[in-house]
C-alpha cells in the first residue's frame, strides 16, 4: 500500500516565519476528497504544543509553511477507507508512520523508519479538514469534551510509555514529576494517580505547585535542590523520575530516586547535553531511560483509561483566530495543562 499524504485543509494555523507566535497565521487551504485509505476529519478542537512553539521560534529545522499541532480531535467528514464512516467521533493518533514496515506491522510504530510527530513532520491539525491515513483515527472518549478530546494525544500517549512501558510503573510505587504545568508532566502525574501510584512534584511557580497538588500530587517542591526533600517525604527515594528538563535538572531526580529506581527521559527543555554523576548511576543501580511518543496499542490503553475516567486538564481554549494569543500564552509558561484551539462548532458530518 503507498503511503498516504496527512494534508491540512480549509481554514489553518500555517507557521510562515520564525520570529515567535507572529509567525503563525491563519489561512486558506485548497479542500479536496480524501484518497482510498485515508479520512477526511472535520477538526473541532486542536490543541498546541512545546513543539509549535519552537518552530514558531525557528529552534526546530521545520522549512515552512507547515499547518502546526499534534493534536486534534472531531467528526469523521468524509471516508476512503471501508473502516470509517462519515459522522464518527475521533482523536487522532499524532504519530507519522507508514503502517506497513515490519516495524509498524509488529506495533512498533515508534522504530519506524518514517517515524514523526503530526504537525511536525507533516502538517498538523490545527486546521478545518484533517487528511490522514484512516489507522491514525480512534474513537473519541465518550465523556470528554471536544477541547478535552483534542487536549490529551499527545502528552498522554508519551507519558503512558514513560510510565508503563519504559519505566514498568506498579500499583503502590512512588513517581516524582519534575517540572509540573508542562502537558506531559501533567499528564504524567494523571496515570500515576489513575493506576494507584504516589505521586510528587516540583515546579518553580508556588501556583503550580498547588495545582499538581489538586490533580492528584502528595506533595510538591521548589525545582532546586528537591532531591533531599523528596527523599524525606518518600521514606527514602521514589521509585520513579519523569524528566523532561534535562541538564538543569538530570542530578538531582537520580538523587532523588531510591536503591533501583528507574529515571526516565522524554526531553531536555534546559539543553542537549547534561553531565551526569556516574557513580550515582552505578552505585544505586539505577535505570536510565530514554522515550519518546508511543505506538498504536499504547495510544489504545490510553482511550481505555480515558473512557475509566482519567481525565486531561485544559487551561485555557482560543479560537482558531486567535492562534496567536495561544500561542503567546504557551510561551509565557503560565500554563497548567494544556492550551486548546478551537477550530469549529459545527456538527462537521453530511
Amino acid at each position: 500500500m503507498t503511503e498516504i499524504g496527512i494534508l491540512s485543509q480549509g481554514r489553518a494555523a500555517v507557521f510562515e516565519e520564525p520570529i515567535g507566535p507572529a509567525g503563525v497565521r491563519v489561512r486558506e487551504r485548497p479542500r479536496t476528497e480524501p484518497v482510498a485509505g485515508a479520512v477526511a476529519v472535520a477538526i473541532r478542537a486542536a490543541s498546541i504544543n512545546h513543539l509549535d512553539l519552537w518552530m514558531a521560534h525557528g529552534a526546530q529545522r521545520v522549512t515552512p509553511p507547515r499547518v502546526i499541532a499534534a493534536d486534534g480531535a472531531g467528526v469523521v467528514e468524509a471516508s476512503g477507507d471501508p473502516s470509517r464512516r462519515p459522522g464518527e467521533e475521533v482523536v487522532i493518533y499524532p504519530v507519522v508512520c507508514c503502517w506497513e514496515c515490519e516495524w509498524c506491522r509488529r506495533g512498533e510504530n515508534v522504530r519506524c523508519v518514517r517515524f514523526g510527530v503530526i504537525g511536525e513532520h507533516s502538517d498538523g491539525t490545527a486546521c478545518e479538514l484533517f487528511h490522514v491515513d484512516a489507522r491514525n483515527v480512534f474513537p473519541r472518549p465518550r465523556a470528554l469534551s471536544w477541547p478535552e478530546a483534542a487536549a490529551f494525544p499527545l502528552t498522554f500517549l508519551t507519558a503512558w510509555r514513560m510510565l508503563m512501558t519504559r519505566a514498568r510503573l506498579q500499583p503502590g510505587e512512588k513517581v516524582l514529576v519534575v517540572g509540573a504545568g508542562g502537558g506531559v508532566a501533567v499528564a504524567a502525574i494523571r496515570i500515576a494517580k489513575h493506576i494507584g501510584a504516589r505521586v510528587f512534584a516540583t515546579s518553580r511557580s508556588k501556583a503550580k505547585q498547588r495545582r499538581a497538588l489538586e490533580i492528584g500530587a502528595e506533595a510538591a517542591f521548589d525545582s532546586t535542590d528537591f532531591s533531599k526533600p523528596v527523599r524525606e517525604a518518600s521514606g527514602g527515594g521514589v521509585d520513579v523520575v519523569v524528566e523532561s528538563v534535562g541538564p538543569a535538572t538530570i542530578n538531582e531526580s537520580m538523587r532523588a530516586v531510591g536503591p533501583g529506581g528507574r529515571v526516565v527521559v522524554c526531553g531536555s527543555t534546559s539543553g542537549v547535553k547534561a553531565e551526569i554523576a556516574m557513580p550515582r548511576l552505578f552505585w544505586g543501580q539505577l535505570d536510565l531511560l530514554g522515550s519518546t511518543m508511543g505506538n498504536a496499542s499504547e495510544f489504545a490503553a490510553v482511550l481505555e483509561a480515558m473512557n475509566a475516567g482519567m481525565r486531561p486538564v485544559v487551561d485555557e481554549v482560543h479560537p482558531l483566530e486567535d492562534v496567536q494569543a495561544a500561542l503567546t500564552r504557551l510561551d509565557s509558561g503560565e500554563q497548567f495543562g494544556k492550551v486548546v484551539v478551537s477550530v469549529s462548532t459545527e456538527g462537521g458530518t453530511r
